[in-house]
């Protein structure tokens, strides 16, 4: 019972550090109009990508420490408090200092290397219990579909009422995954004392973790552009508003979290092999559908494809780094599908928002889809080579 509770206290954990990062995304470009910048694509697309910078930087920094210590819960709170205060100063400092939109940016890149530590952290502890990964991982990817399902319309609402009020909702979110850390159990493997070089080395002795962070990073870079190129692509298409564009993006996001679960326990009863690859056959396509809908209807549906599409593949693939990784380096193995996810991430918002900005925005629909197909041809042939068993789904 102890486990179970303790895998949706993470879960809410994970879906807290989610949903306030998706609070932002339906009305960015207000947003950065109200810090300070003076372009709309341009200033969206470095706003959000200061972040995700961040995340790469810092990722594999809390993983290793976190191994190296034996302890999880001490940084998972760490770093929820410090993403809690680096939103609420996002909101405040600009309008008190007269910042600068670069210095902004520095702001959010410090707010960035914080938060990755609460949300990789949590996703590992998740790791660290036993019950089957797929579960796990479910659980986990429910939390992230559930948290960007919510943050999409919440936020638009929100923008309704000032471009600052998804900042606040979003330091008080982080605050309480930095209490709730502290009432979950820390299951991390103990007595680990290598150096973090050591650590980091974990995952080099490991090269078919290359197979799960190769689609982490195509399932990021999908998410990447619909929260930038889709979100402005929706406000000039067909004429929406923050909070229609938050109903639009919750089409994806909401079959997403609601499927994760089932999907995951069909991936331990099943392999990981035929979720994967079914889901990574079509998802590039139907990216490419919807840049190309001509009526929102059809684009709507599209995305609730989309969402299908990658809850079938998403606990699957983050299940199959905890298959991959050993025990006592869970911590750097799961920093490291991170990173990939967000260098995924910065790869939809600045190669998407790039493409738009020079062509138009069925271009970069194509390019993004393209490069999910390219991607996913590439990497099935070795990872149709891994030979990973099934788990005791059910086992407790």
């Amino acid at each position: 019972m102890t486990k179970s509770r303790d895998r949706w206290s993470l879960a809410a954990m994970v879906f807290a550090v989610l949903l306030a990062q998706v609070l932002l995304y339906p009305g960015v470009d207000r947003l950065v109009g109200a810090l300070g910048a003076t372009t709309d694509l341009d200033a969206s697309m470095w706003f959000l990508a200061a972040e995700f910078a961040a995340f790469v930087a810092f990722a594999g920094v809390w993983g290793a420490a976190s191994d190296r210590a034996g302890r999880r819960t001490p940084f998972i709170a760490a770093g929820a408090i410090g993403g809690s205060v680096g939103y609420l100063a996002l909101a405040v400092v600009p309008g008190l200092a007269s910042l600068s939109f670069g210095a902004v940016l520095a702001l959010r890149a410090l707010q960035g290397a914080v938060t990755i530590g609460a949300f990789s952290l949590a996703m590992t502890m998740l790791m660290d219990l036993d019950g089957g990964h797929g579960r796990n991982m479910a659980a986990a990817g429910a939390a992230i579909g559930g948290g960007t399902a919510l943050g999409a319309p919440i936020g638009g609402q929100l923008y309704e009422v000032g471009p600052f009020v998804p900042l606040y909702l979003a330091s008080a979110l982080l605050a309480g995954v930095g209490l709730l850390a502290l009432a979950v159990d820390d299951r991390a493997p103990s007595g680990d004392r290598d150096s973090l070089a050591r650590a980091m080395a974990g995952v080099r002795r490991t090269p078919a973790l290359g197979v799960p962070y190769a689609f982490g990073f195509l399932d990021r870079l999908t998410a990447g552009f619909f929260a930038l190129v889709g979100t402005l692509y929706f406000r000039t298409a067909f004429d929406l508003g923050p909070g229609a564009t938050g109903l639009m993006l919750a089409l994806f996001f909401a079959p997403f979290a609601l499927l994760q679960y089932p999907m995951g326990i069909l991936s331990d009863r099943i392999g990981r092999t035929l979720p994967i690859v079914a889901g990574s056959a079509s998802y590039g396509l139907v990216v490419i559908a919807v840049g190309r809908a001509p009526t929102v209807e059809l684009a709507g549906a599209g995305m609730l494809a989309v969402g299908v599409l990658g809850a079938l593949m998403s606990p699957a693939t983050m299940a199959l780094v905890t298959d991959l990784a050993s025990e006592r380096e869970r911590g750097v193995a799961m920093a490291g599908f991170n990173v990939f996810g967000s260098l995924g991430f910065l790869a939809g918002v600045l190669v998407g928002g790039s493409v738009a900005s020079a062509y138009d925005y069925p271009t970069a629909f194509l390019v993004a889809g393209g490069l999910e197909i390219i991607v996913a041809l590439v990497t099935l042939p070795v990872f149709l080579r891994l030979r990973i068993g099934r788990t005791a789904t059910f086992a407790e």
